[in-house]
């Protein structure tokens, strides 16, 4: 199965034959998401397509991101891994969760308008709560530019208030 037409084409190849990670019937509480949200004017849009391991996310952002002339604002490039990081414990669980921690490495500096990808994978599901790696990296050469490491937990209107600064 050939990649959706609407991803761009250096990530076609890489994403051929992966499925595209469904939203669960919940996420309608996320459309307006700055990360994942569709319907958000402004958002990332991250998707996800599902590997044996996790997800792969084709990344490119926007110079309108620019920290440091060239490079990605430190704050964009976590709200990528963030939305990663949650697109690989959907995938691993079928839930829908919030981040409650997210530590990331920068480990060189993020290139705007260049395609990157990004790789997220649970590595411990604790059921309260899961435990998930990612990484991401320029795509051609395969550089690592940030890594993450994530605690997130399932999402419950009753524990999510306005302003609690939940993803």
């Amino acid at each position: 199965m050939p990649a959706p037409s609407d991803i761009p084409e250096a990530f076609r190849a890489v994403l051929a034959g992966l499925d595209e990670q469904p939203r669960p019937p919940a996420a309608d509480t996320f459309l307006k998401c700055f990360g994942c949200g569709p319907e958000h004017p402004d958002g990332l849009y991250v998707r996800g397509f599902r590997t044996p391991d996790g997800v792969l996310s084709p990344v490119i952002i926007s110079c309108r991101f620019e920290g440091p002339k060239g490079a990605a604002h430190g704050g964009i490039v976590a709200a990528y891994l963030d939305e990663i990081l949650g697109g690989a414990v959907v995938r691993a669980t079928g839930k829908i969760v919030v981040t409650g921690e997210l530590t990331v490495r920068y480990v060189r500096p993020t290139p705007t308008e260049t395609p990157l990808l990004g790789r997220g994978r649970v590595v411990g599901d604790h059921g309260r709560y899961v435990d998930v790696e990612g990484s991401l990296e320029e795509f051609g050469a395969a550089r690592v530019v940030a890594t993450a490491r994530g605690r997130f937990f399932p999402y419950a209107t009753s524990g999510i208030t306005r302003g609690s600064g939940a993803s």
